[in-house]
Order: C-alpha cells, then sequence, then structure tokens
C-alpha cells in the first residue's frame, strides 16, 4: 500500500478529474507497465471505505508521479467522492500498479476506446507509436466536451479518428474489426461497445484484449446449488452455499485471500484451480483462458459441478 499526495488535479474533460498522485518524501515510485492500474482506498468519514479501480493513463517512465483521471457517475460513491472531496495536497491511500491487460507491441495494433475507456489506451499508444508499429485509435463519445485528452491525441494525426455522437458519427465496429487484418485489438468503454466487438472478432477470428469497468456476468441464480471447495494449501475443506461466494467463506475461514473490487473486475483474487470445474462470472478472463480454467475469480464465480480444489 502506498500513501500519495494529489500534487494536481486537472479537469482533463465535463465531468472527467484527472489527478496527479507523488510520493509525499518525493520517492520514486513503483514502476508499472502500459495497460495497469491503481487501487484507490477511498476513506468516508462515518461511512464505509471503498475500494476503486483507475487506469493509470500517464507515462510509465515517469518515476515521480502517477495519473489517473476519474468520470463522475452519479450512481457511484467512490467518483462522486473524489470529485466533491479529493483536492490538491489531499493524501490517498493507493494499490501498487498492476496490469490485467496483457499488453504487448505489435507490428500492427487497432485501439477502440469508447469514453472513459480511453485512459488505459494513452500509454499503450505511445508505446506503439515510440516502437515504429502500425497502428489507429478509433475513439467514440457523446459530446466533444466530454471526450478527454483530445488535445494530447491531436499529436498523431490521422492516425486517430473519433466520433461524437451528438453530431451523428457513429462507430462502425463491424468495419473496424473487418479491417483489422492481422492486428491485434486493443478496446476499453462501456459494455455495449466491448460486446459488439466480441462479437464481429470471434466471427472474424481476429485477436481482440478488452478490459470493462462493470462485470455484466454477474447474476443471480436460483439454480446456484451448494458445493464444497478443498483448500489444498491450508488443507480446509468448506462449503459455499446459493447466495454465498467462495471468497467470504474463505476469509470467514480466517484464510488470508487477497481482493479488491469484489465484483469480477480487477483481477485481485485470482486463485489457481487444482481440480474442478468452474463457474466463471468475473469480466477478468478471455474466452481461451475460461476454457483452459487454470485460474477463476473466487469473489464472484462458481462451481459447475459438486466440488473444487483450489491454492488456498
Amino acid at each position: 500500500m502506498l500513501t500519495l499526495q494529489v500534487a494536481a488535479r486537472i479537469d482533463e474533460a465535463q465531468g472527467i478529474a484527472g489527478l496527479v498522485l507523488t510520493d509525499p518524501q518525493g520517492l520514486p515510485l513503483p514502476r508499472w507497465e502500459p495497460g495497469a492500474h491503481i487501487d484507490v482506498h477511498i476513506d468516508r468519514p462515518g461511512d464505509a471505505a471503498l475500494v476503486r479501480q483507475y487506469s493509470l493513463c500517464g507515462d510509465p517512465g515517469d518515476e515521480a508521479a502517477y495519473r489517473i483521471a476519474v468520470l463522475r457517475e452519479e450512481d457511484g460513491d467512490g467518483s462522486i467522492h473524489i470529485h466533491d472531496r479529493v483536492r490538491q495536497g489531499q493524501l490517498v491511500r493507493v494499490s501498487e500498479p498492476r496490469s490485467l491487460f496483457r499488453y504487448a507491441v505489435r507490428p500492427r495494433m487497432v485501439f477502440v476506446a469508447g469514453g472513459i475507456g480511453i485512459t488505459p489506451l494513452l500509454p499503450m499508444i505511445a508505446a506503439a507509436d515510440a516502437a515504429g508499429s502500425d497502428w489507429e485509435l478509433h475513439y467514440a463519445g457523446r459530446e466533444p466536451e466530454g471526450m478527454a485528452f483530445g488535445g494530447h491525441l491531436e499529436q498523431y494525426g490521422d492516425r486517430v479518428r473519433v466520433y461524437v455522437g451528438s453530431q451523428g458519427q457513429r462507430m462502425a465496429v463491424p468495419r473496424i474489426v473487418a479491417g483489422a487484418g492481422d492486428a491485434v485489438i486493443y478496446a476499453c468503454g462501456p459494455s455495449r461497445l466491448l460486446d459488439a466487438l466480441e462479437a464481429e472478432a470471434e466471427s472474424a477470428g481476429v485477436e481482440l484484449v478488452v478490459e470493462r469497468f462493470v462485470n455484466d456476468a454477474v447474476v443471480t441464480s436460483e439454480d446456484d446449488h451448494p458445493f464444497e471447495v478443498e483448500l489444498s494449501v491450508t488443507g480446509r475443506t468448506i462449503t459455499v452455499n446459493p447466495g454465498e461466494s467462495i471468497l467470504d467463506k474463505v476469509v470467514a475461514a480466517g484464510i488470508p485471500a487477497p481482493s479488491s473490487c469484489r465484483g469480477g473486475t480487477c483481477g485481485t483474487c485470482e486463485t489457481f484451480v487444482l481440480e474442478g470445474q468452474p463457474d466463471h462470472r468475473d469480466a477478468v478472463l478471455n474466452a481461451r483462458e475460461r476454457e483452459e480454467s487454470e485460474v477463476m475469480m473466487i469473489c464472484v464465480s462458481r462451481c459447475r459441478g459438486d466440488r473444487l480444489v483450489l491454492e488456498l
């Protein structure tokens, strides 16, 4: 855990607050790779603390500061607190950076962003450009004043294609995927956009890597059944009933298990599966990883059968 100071607060766009975080003593910060995010621990006096994940959108080579951009969401307690309460000079607690994006620079790359989904792509784009990759960005938003980092992206010229919904401009997902060819597509944005990309990419055989801000796979099912989980390291066996999570039962048994979002989006609770068939309900693993089932997110996922053996 790091305690950092808000060195600057910047209005990146309408409803988007940018924070520059530095070490209060001026010490260098842990390094990170494009696509990484940090957990921001939001302490609210008289109320329960919150943990929210925000992508790092600055320069990975800058060891002096982390940059994040926070979209104000009226139904989001964390973002409202940051917009209304967090000011320059305040101290905030954050995790060390970690990445689920599995980013690697390729000869040909296509980036697709919807709204605030531009944030994790910025350092990816910079790395691709520095490496001389053949790349392009498709960036969609509702209103121009709500689209962050437009000025920053101007340096890349016609590699960047912007679509503004209020001006009748629509991103043609089928055309983007069809034109990708042997390129890999990296995408971040709302579920509707990512769902459309996944459907098109699967049918076209195009490699796609996405990051989701919300997990639409979490369901409350009347068909959920109890199952046993054997913990191979501790030798314990627990029973997980309908309405309970593996993570909660593990923690209740006094066994340490890292977690953060508890909603299947951050990947902190990733756990190795030794036996059994997980019922994956997270937004982290891709189709291949779900099929292989070497790991699972124990905060939301369950068991298809009667028993799992996990490395805990």
